[in-house]
């Protein structure tokens, strides 16, 4: 794997976010791409919340499998694709804010295993308080490109 980032690579991995259907349907943005290293952000809106007002658990996973994956993106090339096999997320306070930022990062890349994880801030009043702690394996799928 290539330890020299290329920026046509920040380009592919953001239009795989742009077809990611289940993020557009949160309202998730995607302002950081680096190599190693991805945020999504999610404002709290009515549409994602559990019955106590909070940002729904499910969706606190959702960001931070996807920021932790496309941060796995980052470090493979072109002519692969990356797929989650396993993550573990523990909810560590509501998430209750303004909004959310899944940070995901790369921990041990690997040719064939990429070990990632991901914390996820609720922001409120400027303050960031860790609401999720997530820890990732990801597949690289070699030969086999998104469609």
């Amino acid at each position: 794997m290539s330890l020299i980032f290329d920026p046509q690579i920040a380009e592919r991995v953001r239009a795989s976010f742009e077809r990611q259907h289940a993020m557009r349907l949160i309202r998730a943005t995607f302002p950081v791409v680096e190599q190693g290293r991805t945020e999504i952000h999610l404002p709290h809106w009515q549409g994602v919340e559990q019955q106590h007002g909070f940002v729904h658990g499910g969706v606190v996973g959702m960001i931070a499998d996807s920021a932790a994956g496309y941060a796995a993106m980052t470090m493979v090339p072109a002519t692969d694709s990356v797929l989650t096999v396993e993550f573990k997320l523990n909810l560590m306070a509501p998430a209750d804010g303004e909004k959310l930022i899944a940070r995901g990062q790369v921990v041990r890349p690997g040719r064939t295993l990429i070990v990632t994880k991901a914390d996820v801030f609720a922001i409120k009043d400027g303050k960031e308080t860790l609401c999720g702690l997530m820890q990732q394996t990801i597949m690289v799928m070699h030969g086999k490109v998104e469609k």
